[in-house]
C-alpha cells in the first residue's frame, strides 16, 4: 500500500475484523476458531471457520490468520500478489516470513541492555514510533493503513487550497472589475463637479446702460 493510491475495501474490513472466535454454526467442531478472512465477500461477519470456508468459500480467495504472541498475523506469501507490503516490517516465525496486522504494545525498557539495544536500533515506525528490526516504514498492515489515510486525506486539502487560491485570482483579472473601476471614477468625477462651492463659481451680470437725463434747458 502506497501513499496517494486507493486502497482496496476488503484492506479495511480486515483490520476491523475480530479472529479466533468461536464459530457458532460449528460449536462441537475441533476446529471451531473463526480465523480466515475472505477477499472476495464482503460481509459484517467477515470471519469463518475452516468449515464454513469448505462450504460457503470454497471457490473463493481466502486468507489465513495466525497468532504470535496473542497478536494475528498473515503469511507474506498470502498477501503479496494481491497488496503492495513492501513498507511493512516483516518477521520470520515457524520458517515462514510474517506481517502484523495490527499496531502492537510498545516495548518496556528493563535494564542496561535494552537502552543500548534501543539507542542503537534507528528505524521506527511512521506512525506509533515502535522501534524497528529493518528499514521499513510500518510496524504493521494497520499503520500502513492509517498513514494512506492520512495522505490522501493532506492531498484533498491541498488541492482544495490550490483551488480556492486559482479562483480568487481569476476574479481579480476579470475584465469587467476594469469596467466598473471605470465607472467608480467617472462618478466620482461627475460627483466633484456636483460639490464645487458657489463662492468659486463666476457670476456674469448685465451691464447697466448710461442712464438718459432731461436736459436743464
Amino acid at each position: 500500500m502506497k501513499g496517494g493510491e486507493s486502497v482496496p475495501p476488503w484492506v479495511e474490513l480486515l483490520l476491523s475484523t475480530q479472529f479466533f472466535t468461536t464459530c457458532s454454526s460449528h460449536l462441537i467442531s475441533p476446529r471451531n476458531e473463526c480465523n480466515f478472512f475472505c477477499i472476495d465477500c464482503q460481509t459484517p461477519q467477515a470471519s469463518f471457520c475452516y468449515y464454513c470456508r469448505l462450504s460457503h468459500h470454497s471457490s473463493h480467495h481466502v486468507i489465513q490468520i495466525r497468532r504470535s504472541s496473542y497478536h494475528d498475523v498473515v503469511k507474506v506469501s498470502e498477501l503479496e500478489d494481491i497488496l503492495d507490503i513492501s513498507d511493512v516490517q516483516t518477521y520470520v516465525i515457524n520458517s515462514s516470513r510474517v506481517v502484523y496486522l495490527t499496531e502492537r504494545p510498545q516495548l518496556r525498557s528493563c535494564g542496561v541492555s535494552n537502552i543500548k539495544l534501543s539507542s542503537s536500533q534507528t528505524y521506527k515506525c511512521e506512525i506509533c514510533s515502535r522501534t524497528l528490526l529493518d528499514d521499513f516504514r510500518f510496524c504493521s498492515l494497520g499503520c500502513n493503513f492509517t498513514a494512506i489515510k492520512r495522505d490522501n486525506e493532506t492531498n484533498v486539502a491541498e488541492n482544495a487550497i490550490a483551488s480556492n487560491g486559482k479562483d480568487v485570482e481569476i476574479g481579480s483579472n476579470d475584465g469587467s472589475t476594469n469596467v466598473g473601476s471605470a465607472n467608480e471614477i467617472s462618478s466620482d468625477a461627475n460627483n466633484y463637479r456636483n460639490e464645487i462651492p458657489s463662492s468659486t463659481r463666476v457670476i456674469r451680470h448685465r451691464r447697466k446702460g448710461i442712464p438718459c437725463r432731461a436736459p436743464f434747458f
